[in-house]
This record gives C-alpha cells, sequence and structure tokens, in this order.
C-alpha cells in the first residue's frame, strides 16, 4: 500500500523551484477569490443591485473586453520592462477594481470597476505567463505550465464552492459584498506573494532589427505561430467553451438530466483536470508535438460526439454516466492542450519578444471563449445537435491541419533522435579524413 502510494505521489513531483511553486500558490489563493464571484456576478448585479439582466450582461463584457484590448499592450510592455513590476501593478489594478464591485450601486460605477478589473486581469495575466516562463529552463516549461492550470483549476473550483454554500445560506447585499471585497483582497495578497517570493529576473537583450521589422511586425511574419494561434482558438472555442457553456442548457431540454447532474459532470471535469494534468505532462512529453496537437483534436471530438448519446436515453442515470465520461474525455484533451501550446509557443518566441508572443497566446483564449457562445448559442436555437456533430467535425479538420505540419513544429523528441550536423564525434572526423597520400577520403565502397 506504501508502495503505491509512493508512485502515485511520485508521479506529482515537477522539481521546479521554490520560486515557481510559490508563485503558483499565490495564483491558486488569487482564483479561489475569483471563483467566490464568478458563478454569481450577474446574480449579484441583478437581485443586489437592481441592475436589468442585458445591463449586467454588458457590465461583465467589459471586464473581459477591457483585457483583450490591453493583452497586446501588455506584451509590448513585457518586452520592454521586466514581469515582476508589471505583474504586481496588475495585480494591485484588479484588486481596486474587483473592491469597487462590492460598493457598485449605479451602471455607471460597475463599468467603471469592470475597465479597472478587466485592465489588471489583462496585464497580469500575460506577466504571469512570462515571468513563470523566465523562472525555469525549457526543459521545465511543460511542467511550470501544467502547474499554473492546477493552480487555477484548484482556485476556481474551491472558490466557487465555497460561494455557493454562503450564497445558498445568505444571498443578501452583505453577503455579495464580503465575496467581492475578498476576492479583491485575494488579488492584493498575490501581490505581495510576488513581491516578497519571487525573483526578478533581468529581461532578454533585444536582437537587431532585420528585414522582417520589429515588436509586433516580427510576430506577423512568423506564420507557424499564426497558425498554432488560430488552430488554438477552434481548440477553445469548440472543445472547452461548447462545453461549458453550450453542455447545460443543451442537457436541460435534450436530456433527462437536471441542474443538480449536471453540476456534478462540470465537477468531475474541473476535479480531473486538477488530480491528472501534472501526471498527463509525463505522458505528454513522451509523445511527438504534432500527435500530442492531433490527439487532443480526436478527443474533443470524441467528447462533441458522445454528447448525442445521452439524448438517446430516458434514464437520468445513465444519461449522467454519458456526460460525466464525456466530461472526463474534454478534460484530458484540456490538459494536453494547455501543455503542447503553451511550450511550443514559449519555443518559437524570440527571448525579446516573448511578451508579445504571450500576450496573442492569452488573446487567442478570450477569442475562443467569445466565439463559442456566441456560435453554440445561434446553432443551439436552430439545430441544436449540430453544436456536437459540427464542433466535432471541425475539430478533427483542425487536429489534420496540425497534424500535418510535421518537422515544421519545433519538437525536442524530434531533434534528440536527429542531433544537428556539427554533433560529430572525434572518431567520426578521423574516420572521415583523407588518407596519406590521397586528396580525399576513401570510398566506403
Amino acid at each position: 500500500m506504501s508502495r503505491t502510494l509512493a508512485r502515485v505521489l511520485a508521479t506529482w513531483r515537477t522539481g521546479l523551484s521554490g520560486p515557481v511553486i510559490v508563485l503558483q500558490a499565490g495564483r491558486a489563493v488569487n482564483y479561489f477569490g475569483t471563483g467566490l464571484v464568478l458563478p454569481f456576478e450577474i446574480i449579484y448585479l441583478h437581485q443586489a443591485r437592481g441592475f436589468p439582466t442585458a445591463t449586467a450582461g454588458l457590465v461583465l463584457a467589459a471586464v473581459m473586453g477591457t483585457a483583450a484590448v490591453l493583452t497586446p499592450l501588455s506584451g509590448a510592455l513585457l518586452d520592454r520592462f521586466r514581469a515582476k513590476p508589471i505583474l504586481i501593478t496588475g495585480n494591485l489594478a484588479s484588486a481596486l477594481g474587483y473592491t469597487g464591485f462590492a460598493f457598485a450601486g449605479r451602471p455607471w460605477q460597475a463599468f467603471a470597476c469592470s475597465a479597472v478589473g478587466g485592465a489588471g486581469f489583462g496585464v497580469a495575466t500575460t506577466a504571469n505567463q512570462v515571468l513563470n516562463l523566465t523562472l525555469v529552463s525549457a526543459e521545465q516549461r511543460a511542467s511550470s505550465i501544467a502547474l499554473s492550470r492546477v493552480a487555477g483549476n484548484f482556485g476556481l473550483g474551491s472558490g466557487a464552492t465555497v460561494a455557493g454554500f454562503i450564497v445558498a445560506s445568505a444571498s443578501d447585499l452583505r453577503a455579495f459584498q464580503a465575496l467581492y471585497l475578498f476576492d479583491g483582497l485575494t488579488f492584493a495578497i498575490f501581490a505581495l506573494v510576488v513581491v516578497a517570493g519571487i525573483p526578478n529576473p533581468r529581461l532578454a537583450k533585444a536582437a537587431p532589427a532585420r528585414d522582417k521589422g520589429t515588436g509586433f511586425r516580427a510576430v506577423a511574419h512568423d506564420r507557424l505561430f499564426l497558425i498554432l494561434i488560430a488552430a488554438n482558438v477552434v481548440l477553445v472555442m469548440t472543445g472547452g467553451a461548447f462545453f461549458s457553456n453550450i453542455l447545460a442548457p443543451f442537457a436541460k431540454t435534450r436530456t433527462p438530466v437536471g441542474p443538480g447532474e449536471i453540476g456534478v459532470v462540470f465537477f468531475i471535469n474541473t476535479l480531473f483536470i486538477v488530480v491528472a494534468q501534472i501526471p498527463a505532462t509525463r505522458v505528454v512529453k513522451r509523445m511527438r508535438r504534432t500527435h500530442a496537437l492531433a490527439a487532443t483534436s480526436a478527443l474533443f471530438a470524441i467528447g462533441l460526439l458522445a454528447v448525442l448519446l445521452a439524448t438517446l436515453t430516458s434514464s437520468a442515470l445513465t444519461a449522467t454516466a454519458v456526460l460525466a465520461g464525456v466530461a472526463i474525455v474534454i478534460a484530458i484533451g484540456e490538459c494536453a492542450q494547455f501543455i503542447v501550446t503553451g511550450t511550443i509557443v514559449a519555443d518559437l518566441a524570440p527571448p525579446h519578444l516573448l511578451g508579445r508572443y504571450m500576450s496573442l497566446y492569452g488573446l487567442s483564449f478570450t477569442a475562443g471563449v467569445a466565439l463559442g457562445p456566441a456560435a453554440g448559442g445561434a446553432l443551439l436555437a436552430t439545430s441544436p445537435d449540430a453544436v456536437w456533430w459540427g464542433g466535432a467535425l471541425t475539430v478533427a479538420l483542425t487536429g489534420a491541419g496540425l497534424l500535418r505540419l510535421g518537422d515544421r513544429i519545433p519538437d525536442p523528441l524530434r531533434q534528440a533522435q536527429c542531433p544537428p550536423p556539427h554533433a560529430v564525434s572525434a572518431a567520426d572526423m578521423d574516420a572521415a579524413a583523407p588518407l596519406p597520400g590521397t586528396s580525399k577520403p576513401p570510398s566506403p565502397h
């Protein structure tokens, strides 16, 4: 029993340094605060503040809209200034914005808080990614990305669970205000963690300007990066957003499951990501990156198609089991997606453009999260089943396209199997040397 437990715990060892673990612990605390308010923001603004639901939705959209606008700017800043102070500044801005939500009694006040909080979120998200990558070696990137994802999902899931109990017992104005005040406090705590426990790595030296230009002009000339970003938008939209935003209303009307069972399905998805993300890193590291991307697309396609199986039964238990299986398949795909795409982007980025590359990579998630509900909602109103078979077809074609990229994607396994031409041993050089009295090496025949 002890040996089995030791083997299980060994799969969770990342070999990361103390500052990286401290950074992700701070991220977990921060996301715990986000989880406290995220599921109940519209309820708070509508029920406790009296905003129309349309206005409440626009207030929340303003958060992500501001974050999307500021994300590329944060990338440019991160290529000129160190990530640590930018991360601290972003967290303090978010602390101010989300604390202000507790006292926003009028729509203009809520929009102002959205702008401040969204700006801080857009800046801090990219800064956190860049700082995380600069604290590790190239070989540790996958592990650091996996740990970051575990910290975020664990924080969100636990925060939403705690908030559910709080709102269920007391859903008055003071309860919601307490949630927002604590959320703002977690941003401040994260900033303090960064100040006290995280080093401030030096910036990479800027490369000289070339024909391809500098800044975002240089990024725009990287066609492989742009293809990867476009593919990531599709993966996020179909794999993540369809599951997160469209499954619940579809299941409620087309399957025998109820709100309780739907909650269980989403809990299984989050729990599986938290438990399996780090062990999955070890598996993905043994795969060619193109194969891992194709496998991710295949898993999303299988999961989306399997949703339709839940419509073929009248048993709530059977339908819940089917959707729980979907949740696990989607979770496995997400585990691989984040590890592979994140490490490829980090490998493609020149050191002096890392901020810009990571900002556009982060923006691809924002685009996917925005496009998923829009496209899925339109299909849900016209042809509900098309959400799932259409999404499966789209993501399968995307996976096939990624597989065709082949050796164009940087891959440590391929580099290990095919050493560079200059990596020739002294013995090989001696064997290739011309014999005395000859002008060229002897023929091998």
